[in-house]
C-alpha cells in the first residue's frame, strides 16, 4: 500500500522584528551612519617666526633631495632612491603639528621625513651611500632606514606595509595611555592595498590614535589616478569604516600645518583615526631610474612656477617685508652648506665591517 503524500508544511513568518545582538545598532538611521568628509579648515595663520622655520626645513629638504640626486648620478649611492622634491609642505606642515613622543613612519620616499623629524643629515647621508656612520649602519640604503630616538620607524620598501605598522604604533599608544599619535605616510597607489584596508578597519574599531596621511602625487610609480583608482578623491577611502577624512592642498605648508592640527587634535580625544588626503606633486620621477614620460614637460613646469612650496613661503616674507631677499640667500647658503658638510661626510666615511653582516639580524629573547 503506497504511503499517503505529505501536504507541505508552509513556512512560518515572523511575527516580530528580529532583536538586535549586543553591539548592533537598533535603528535605520544608526545603520546607515558614515563618517563625514570635513571641510578643509582656512590656513594656518603664520607670523614671521613660522614661515621663517617652514621655508628652512623645506629648503633643508629640498636642497638635501638634490645633492641625493647629484651623488647618485656620481655613482656613491647604489640601489634604489626616491626623491621628496615637491613635496616637502606635506611633511614639513605636520612636522610642526606634533608634539615630542608621536611617531612618524613612511614608505620610501622617505628622506624628507627623517629630516623633518630632525634625523642629522650626516647620519641620513651615509646610510644612501652605505656607510658605516648611517643610520642602520649602511645595511638599509634610502628604503630603509629608522631612528627610534627620534620616533622615526622608516623606511618601507613593501608597497602599503608601512600603514599596518603604523596602525600598531597607534595600538601602542592607546595601550599604553601615552597620549601619542601615529602619523602614517603613504602614496596614492598603495591606497589600494588591501592591507591598508585592514588597518582602517582595526583602527576604527579600536579607536587608534592614528592620522592616515595620503600623499596623493598623482602618479604612483607611474600611472595616472584616474587610470588606477575607482575612487580618486582618497579623503573618502574611509567611509565604510567610519573614518573621517579631509582633502587638503599639500603644496601650501600652512594649508597642511592647519588641517594636522584639526587631526591631532581629534585623536588625542579618543575619536579614532582620521584620513588627510594631500594634493601634492613630485618634480622628479618615481625613482632615479624613471625617466617620467608619462606626463608632460609642460605639466611639471606649470607645478613649478605657481604652485611651489617654498617659492610660496619665500614670496610671503618679502611681501610682508619679514625677509629681505639677501637674508633668504644667507638661510640658502646656510642651509646648502649643512648638506655639502652631509656629502662629504657620507664619501669618506668608513664602508661597514664585514662584521655587520650578522648584526640587527634576529632578537634573542
Amino acid at each position: 500500500m503506497a504511503a499517503a503524500a505529505r501536504k507541505p508544511v508552509a513556512a512560518k513568518t515572523a511575527s516580530r522584528k528580529p532583536v538586535p545582538r549586543k553591539g548592533e545598532p537598533r535603528d535605520k538611521a544608526a545603520q546607515s551612519r558614515t563618517a563625514p568628509v570635513l571641510k578643509a579648515p582656512a590656513p594656518a595663520d603664520f607670523g614671521k617666526k613660522e614661515e621663517l622655520a617652514a621655508y628652512r626645513d623645506m629648503l633643508l629638504i629640498r636642497r638635501f633631495e638634490e645633492k641625493a640626486g647629484q651623488l647618485y648620478g656620481m655613482g656613491f649611492i647604489g640601489g634604489f632612491c626616491h626623491l621628496y622634491i615637491g613635496q616637502e609642505a606635506v611633511v614639513t606642515g605636520l612636522k610642526m603639528a606634533i608634539r615630542d613622543g608621536d611617531q612618524m613612519i613612511t614608505a620610501y620616499r622617505d628622506h624628507g621625513h627623517m629630516l623633518a623629524m630632525d634625523m642629522e643629515p650626516r647620519g641620513v647621508m651615509a646610510e644612501l651611500t652605505g656607510r658605516r656612520g648611517g643610520y642602520s649602519r649602511g645595511k638599509g640604503g634610502s628604503m630603509h632606514m629608522f631612528s627610534k630616538e627620534k620616533n622615526f620607524y622608516g623606511g618601507h620598501g613593501i608597497v602599503g606595509a608601512q600603514v599596518s605598522l603604523g596602525t600598531g604604533l597607534a595600538f601602542a599608544n592607546k595601550y599604553r595611555d601615552n597620549g601619542a599619535v601615529s602619523l602614517t605616510f603613504f602614496g596614492d597607489g598603495a591606497a589600494n592595498q588591501g592591507q591598508v584596508y585592514e588597518s582602517f578597519n582595526m583602527a576604527s574599531l579600536w579607536k587608534l590614535p592614528v592620522i592616515y596621511v595620503i600623499e596623493n602625487n598623482r602618479y604612483a610609480m607611474g600611472t595616472a589616478v584616474s587610470r588606477s583608482s575607482a575612487e580618486t578623491d582618497f579623503s573618502h577611502r574611509g567611509i565604510s569604516f567610519r573614518i573621517p577624512g579631509m582633502q587638503v592642498d599639500g603644496m601650501d605648508v600652512r594649508a597642511v600645518k592647519s588641517a594636522a592640527d584639526q587631526a591631532v587634535a581629534w585623536c588625542r580625544e579618543g575619536n579614532g583615526p582620521m584620513i588627510l588626503e594631500m594634493s601634492t606633486y613630485r618634480y622628479r620621477g618615481h625613482s632615479m631610474s624613471d625617466p617620467a614620460k608619462y606626463r608632460s614637460k609642460d605639466e611639471v613646469q606649470k607645478m613649478r612656477s605657481e604652485h611651489d612650496p617654498i617659492e610660496q613661503v619665500r614670496q610671503r616674507l618679502i611681501d610682508r617685508k619679514w625677509a629681505s631677499d639677501d637674508e633668504l640667500k644667507a638661510i640658502d647658503k646656510d642651509v646648502r652648506d649643512v648638506v655639502a658638510d652631509s656629502a662629504e661626510f657620507a664619501q669618506s666615511d668608513p664602508e661597514p665591517d664585514v662584521s655587520e653582516l650578522w648584526t640587527d639580524v634576529y632578537v634573542e629573547s
